[in-house]
């Protein structure tokens, strides 16, 4: 038996897949929930200043941009965000396109959730709303009259099973009610809350999420990178 070596590596042909990043840019100006730090970004080392790199000092909230919540947030013994599995963060999804739906009311209620073609199936929901439109300008002074999820409709998130879900604007539940029932059911269930993202150019269907926080040790929430993929 003779052995030939040099000869080329199979190729195996590697799936096409579209991709969108639906993660907002991290910047001065973007807006953060009333009373979180403003995003700062410092410069603490410059080449053109005659340092050997450039190094930046980032300064904001663990939940600017788009970011994730875990129960921690607003339980001092629910799990932080390292204890996270990433099987969660990764994984089918589903979006749920409610624009067109969304403009007469301001708050996703479970008739909207039963009418927007969510499979049965469905372990991570994200949730298309005008919101979106927010982001044409990302450094939009915050709105406080943003579309929200409603009480009952956390609890029709929780009925079906799902495990995380996401909306595009900078909370899942609006200033109004300091006691903060939508976080609270939702977190306890517990179901892992994806804010921030920008669907401006997803439609509604099934993708593949990836969503990768930063590994922050007993953390609260931090900034994640966002992506959707679909294969074709």
């Amino acid at each position: 038996m003779s052995i030939l070596y040099g000869a080329p590596p199979q190729r195996i042909p590697e799936p096409h897949y579209q991709l969108w990043d639906v993660t907002l840019p991290v910047q001065p100006g973007l807006p953060v929930w009333p009373g979180d730090p403003p995003v700062e970004m410092e410069s603490a080392a410059s080449i053109l200043q005659g340092d050997s790199c450039n190094v930046t000092t980032y300064r904001m909230s663990s939940h600017t941009g788009t970011h994730l919540d875990p129960p921690r947030h607003f339980f001092p013994d629910g799990a932080p965000l390292d204890a996270l599995p990433l099987s969660l963060l990764i994984g089918l999804c589903y979006v749920a396109d409610l624009s067109s739906e969304m403009e007469e009311s301001r708050r996703i209620t479970p008739d909207l959730l039963d009418g927007a073609g969510i499979p049965p199936e469905t372990s991570r929901l994200l949730l298309k709303t005008p919101n979106s439109r927010l982001w044409e300008n990302p450094c939009h002074a915050f709105e406080p009259n943003f579309i929200d999820l409603s009480p009952d409709g956390a609890r029709w998130v929780i009925e079906r099973g799902i495990r995380l879900i996401g909306i595009d604007y900078l909370s899942i539940e609006g200033p109004h009610d300091p006691s903060c029932p939508v976080h609270r059911s939702l977190l306890s269930a517990p179901v892992v809350i994806l804010e921030g993202l920008d669907l401006r150019e997803v439609s509604g269907g099934a993708y593949h999420l990836v969503c990768l926080p930063l590994r922050a040790m007993n953390g609260d929430g931090a900034p994640a990178r966002a992506l959707l993929l679909r294969e074709g």
